[in-house]
């Protein structure tokens, strides 16, 4: 059936029809005073969400831009970076790094393990001689749904005392508590097309006060993404570049929708989707990727071991429109990935498990019994 598909992958994300209907609008100048009021109200709801009273920027960028700019603008070519490298988005930031000519330092977990905060910490204790510029983190790894421990990495890079946070929160951010402003982060980028329940196409770098300190000295190449720029140009509610005018009106009335819902409740209801996705699973017999004490808010990791999984992911799509993402590098084939990011209800996990569980009997898997993971899901929601 046309316009039933359901997207349960973690980006991009489902999107609300009031979002749609914003962002259909026709387009204004982006130099007019109309567009400087939306900016205005934008900037002041992007605070409240980063919970910070510091600068966040909006920039006509992926996630991986953000993070490219988030990088590149607050270090000089030869510096020495800790990087924490226990995924796909971990492992690009190395690559980033290495591309500017970075040192990079990385400490490494297996796919579907969480960083070792003690591993942090020993490295950056041994660093007497303050080498280590900055410590790069991605806080939910989306590509095996692990929720790294960013407070506790991050008190072991304040105790340093000379390193920047630069942390990836492009599928934490919205979904999970991230107060910038109370742990100390110093440079925090997301993208719209994850928590924000806005399409593809903006990314947002959040800025605090020491990072401000060290862009004065910076000196690797930039100019699109040269967050100065930007800084300056949000004082007086524009931008320096063409920005996705409709996009704005779309992020607009979704920032509207988030402090209507208000951070607790987005936050529990992420929770809580979390929590049920993953009881239905283990309620059908199927193998989780990643602890339950390290679950991502963004998107549940699956590792079938008595049913394929593409062809789980096949027959959700062709049957039941429903799209699930699946593994990346040495896990394709391997995992398939449950989204419950952004515009994601009760009522659309306990859809997506009975399908699954539809899929199941259809590709003759018997590990479970009928009914076993929407019984389990929904017991989660009614004690939530």
């Amino acid at each position: 059936m046309d316009d039933k598909l359901m997207l349960m992958i973690p980006g991009p994300t489902p999107v609300p029809e009031q979002v749609l209907l914003a962002m259909a609008k026709h387009p204004i100048g982006h130099r007019s005073g109309d567009f400087s009021k939306i900016m205005a109200e934008v900037t002041e709801n992007l605070k409240w969400l980063h919970q910070t009273q510091n600068d966040v920027l909006s920039l006509t960028v992926s996630g991986t831009g953000a993070m490219e700019a988030a990088i590149i603008n607050f270090l000089s070519p030869g510096d020495r970076v800790l990087v924490g490298n226990n995924g796909k988005f971990g492992e690009r930031w190395v690559e980033v790094a290495k591309a500017y000519g970075l040192t990079v330092d990385i400490i490494t977990a297996e796919w579907g393990q969480v960083l070792d905060p003690e591993q942090f910490r020993q490295v950056l204790e041994a660093d007497t001689a303050k080498t280590i510029k900055a410590v790069i983190i991605t806080h939910s790894e989306t590509s095996t749904g692990v929720l790294n421990d960013l407070e506790t990495i991050n008190r072991h890079v304040k105790a340093h005392g000379e390193a920047l946070i630069i942390v990836d929160t492009v599928t934490s951010l919205g979904a999970y508590n991230v107060p910038i402003d109370a742990w100390g982060l110093d440079v925090v980028a997301s993208g719209s097309q994850k928590g924000y329940m806005v399409p593809p196409g903006l990314g947002f770098v959040a800025v605090g006060a020491r990072a401000w300190e060290a862009y004065k000295t910076a000196k690797l190449p930039r100019f699109y993404l040269d967050l100065g720029k930007y800084r300056k140009d949000a004082a007086k509610n524009t931008t320096p570049f063409t920005p996705p005018v409709n996009m704005f009106f779309g992020l607009q009335v979704a920032l509207h929708m988030m402090r209507a819902e208000g951070l607790d409740n987005i936050f529990a209801r992420h929770q809580r989707l979390t929590q049920a996705t993953r009881a239905a699973v283990k309620a059908l017999g199927l193998p989780l990727f990643a602890p339950d004490q390290a679950a991502s808010p963004a998107i549940t990791s699956v590792m079938p071991d008595r049913v394929d999984a593409e062809q789980i992911r096949s027959v959700m799509k062709k049957r039941y429109d429903i799209i699930l993402a699946g593994g990346q590098d040495h896990l394709k084939g391997k995992i398939f990935r449950i989204g419950h990011l952004g515009f994601v209800s009760d009522r659309d996990i306990l859809t997506a498990i009975a399908a699954l569980e539809a899929t199941l009997q259809e590709l003759g898997y018997e590990g479970f019994t009928p009914g076993s993971g929407v019984a389990a899901a929904a017991k989660v929601f009614a004690n939530a």
